[in-house]
């Protein structure tokens, strides 16, 4: 990624000179925070109509100076569980701050989410968007890498001079530097020179945790001092005089273009982790040290002793805000409950009703011509080359496309699903990243709230697992926004036995896809199917996992004539491969070829079915089958223990009970990993003549 490396340098747009800060409007926001607060611990949650509570006192001042710079249009943050005051200072409307915790209708998710998980899109581009919270520590960090990047694709790339001066921040607390997540885009910003921006509150404590127990020495920070391509500011977060000089240093650092910088700020936690914490595990000496370091009162002293505010003005000014808390508490008590009507909205996109921020569709992307009717030409591909000839097609007629991974640039992948785009395309496009599946995903999420449509590659299935937490969190974002954002990508998996197999590099699996909401799963079991199911992935607006089978991608059986570079296959449309009468074959994947042979081996009218996606899935095509023939047999190569074959022997046990013959079968693999030995293998697979037996075995019933 040699084109990210460049340093662009800011236009006339980036305003270098250092801005004043608003007192009133910093000690406005301070002030109403520390209501806020007041009125959640002393009366909402013991009245339980506020579960979630996370006071920021003590954070709050530096949180609130750093959300007031981010001013530029392509701004964007991420934040956590304590940014309150950074979310308010970026001017979200207060009573939908307000209402958000008490689970109201509106606010961030119309009571989908915990109210501390929020969420901004600033549609209007009036300063920074801020991503969809997350709930797990660490999980903000390697998405805002993304956003970081996208900043440079965008300007550089895309010819986009809006771009120019924007930045990413990112926030979180001093003890979730010891995650995944941190390490990742620390890794993903400083190697490419983003402009990513670390904010992290040092509190010393992560929960109950001392920073001791968290990093040798007990500072992560000062054991980053010899991270290359990383700008450190460190100092203290309440000094109403030196905080405002860091925080300046550090957004004008990364806004003029120089690099990533971490601004490391100690500010005391003047609550427990939670309201229900006593911090039994601090001495009062230490509590008792912990609120001197209040910056409010440190704020109050400065504006007056410096003369910019007199103490009629400051009581008047904390009377306002208390009275501005308490109004908007009282009108969000009275909003209404959500609409449980529309529970299950948004857990996919929705044609008419297209999300605020992310994806190619919230931009209003155009495509070039598609069609559902193939047009066959040339030789027979096998699947790897089909896969990548889709990419290529992809990658030239839509600029916003970028596949990475480790090893699709120049090696062209493990697989070579990838080789030669990366020659033709370029580092910008096809690259190389570390090794970190929870980076690579993090990063896709960032890029797709960017408006890109990331295409990473996860080497095999297993490797996937690393980057769980980004996969469940970008499937669920639409819903848990209530459709304000989401991140549309495909994930490219290979995965499943080839040729022998292993615990390692041959699960399959897919059931877990099919369980994370909000991601769709295609599984083609031939060329002509991956091109138009890929092709339909990389248009859609959802998230998607396009599952490539290994012992598929060369296969004889799997080849077929490439459909043309308009073909398209919707999802949740099931193909006939054979029709008969005596007996449906439900299949996707590896298993769809032995299914096909194993059923012309037989001759008894056999109808086989090849799933090829498996959310959706052809619910309706497999229901009509089974009407017709009155049995049925799925045949997957994943487990059998709630293995996807169970929910399809569910869903026609319970529609269509009456009209079967026989018992619903399956076959499938045991419950064991995938053995490595060829004999083992060939027992636990089920293979051609096992299909065999079982097609003419449920035929006889």
């Amino acid at each position: 990624m040699n084109e990210l490396l460049e340093n662009p340098t800011c236009t006339s747009k980036l305003n270098t000179n250092k801005p004043d800060f608003d007192w009133r409007s910093v000690s406005r926001l301070m002030l109403l925070s520390r209501a806020l607060d007041d009125i959640e611990e002393h009366e909402l949650v013991p009245e339980k109509l506020v579960f979630n509570q996370f006071s920021a006192r003590g954070h709050d001042f530096a949180q609130i100076l750093l959300g007031s710079l981010l001013t530029h249009p392509h701004d964007a943050a991420t934040g956590y569980y304590r940014s309150r005051p950074f979310v308010m200072s970026l001017g979200i409307e207060l009573d939908e701050v307000v209402a958000s915790p008490l689970a109201k209708s509106g606010g961030y998710s119309d009571g989908r989410d915990i109210g501390v998980v929020c969420n901004y899109p600033n549609v209007n581009r009036k300063g920074a968007m801020l991503f969809p919270m997350c709930g797990g520590v660490g999980a903000q960090y390697s998405p805002i890498s993304g956003w970081a990047q996208s900043i440079r694709y965008h300007q550089l790339q895309l010819k986009d001079e809006s771009y120019a001066g924007a930045i990413a921040v990112s926030m979180g607390g001093d003890s979730s530097m010891s995650t995944s997540g941190f390490w990742a885009a620390l890794n993903i910003s400083t190697t490419n020179n983003l402009p990513h921006l670390f904010y992290i509150e040092d509190n010393g404590y992560g929960i109950s945790v001392p920073q001791e127990v968290q990093t040798p020495g007990g500072d992560q920070v000062a054991n980053l001092k010899a991270y290359k391509n990383l700008k450190i500011i460190d100092g203290d977060g309440t000094d109403p005089e030196l905080t405002p000089i860091l925080i300046k240093e550090a957004v004008e650092y990364v806004r003029s273009g120089q690099g990533t910088c971490l601004l490391r700020l100690k500010v005391p936690r003047l609550c427990g982790h939670t309201f229900q914490d006593t911090q039994t595990y601090k001495s009062a000496d230490f509590i008792a040290q912990e609120q001197a370091k209040d910056p409010l009162p440190k704020l109050r002293s400065y504006l007056l002793n410096k003369g910019l505010i007199a103490i009629d003005e400051w009581q008047a000014l904390e009377d306002e805000c208390y009275t501005a808390i308490r109004a908007s508490v009282d009108s969000a008590k009275l909003r209404q409950q959500p609409d449980p009507d529309s529970l299950t909205r948004y857990v996919y996109a929705e044609k008419d009703q297209v999300q605020l921020r992310g994806g190619l569709a919230a931009s209003g992307h155009t495509f070039p011509v598609q069609s559902e009717q193939p047009k066959p030409e040339g030789a027979r591909l096998n699947m790897l080359t089909a896969i990548r000839k889709t990419l290529d097609y992809e990658l030239e007629t839509n600029p916003k496309v970028l596949v990475f991974g480790e090893d699709v640039g120049p090696k062209g992948g493990v697989h070579a699903a990838t080789l030669g785009l990366n020659e033709k395309f370029g580092n910008h496009r096809v690259f190389d990243t570390s090794l970190s599946e929870e980076g690579i995903i993090g990063r896709s999420v960032g890029l797709a709230l960017s408006g890109l449509m990331p295409v990473p590659e996860i080497q095999f299935r297993k490797y996937a697992e690393p980057a769980a937490e980004q996969l469940s969190d970008t499937g669920i974002m639409r819903w848990r926004t209530n459709n304000q954002f989401a991140a549309p990508m495909v994930v490219r998996i290979p995965g499943g036995f080839a040729r022998r197999g292993d615990p390692w590099h041959s699960m399959s699996d897919e059931v877990e896809w099919a369980h994370k909401v909000g991601w769709q799963l295609a599984m083609p079991s031939n060329a002509e199917d991956a091109v138009g199911l890929l092709r339909y992935a990389l248009r859609d607006n959802n998230p998607t996992i396009f599952f490539e089978h290994r012992s598929l991608l060369d296969n004889g059986w799997s080849r077929r004539p490439y459909p043309g570079d308009e073909y398209i296959i919707p999802f949740g449309q099931a193909k006939t491969i054979l029709s008969g009468a005596a007996l449906t074959v439900v299949c996707w994947g590896a298993m769809v070829e032995r299914c096909e042979k194993a059923a012309l081996s037989l001759d008894l009218d056999i109808e086989v079915i090849d799933l090829r996606t498996i959310q959706p899935w052809d619910k309706t095509a497999i229901l009509a089958s089974v009407e017709k023939t009155g049995r049925c047999l799925i045949v997957h190569e994943d487990n059998r223990t709630a293995g996807f074959g169970a929910e399809i022997a569910a869903t026609l046990a319970d529609e269509l009970f009456f009209s079967l013959d026989a018992p619903i079968q399956r076959l499938t693999m045991p419950d064991i990993p995938n053995p490595h030995n060829a004999l083992l293998l060939e027992e636990a697979v089920p293979t051609e003549q096992k299909i065999a037996q079982s097609m003419k075995k449920l035929i006889e019933v």
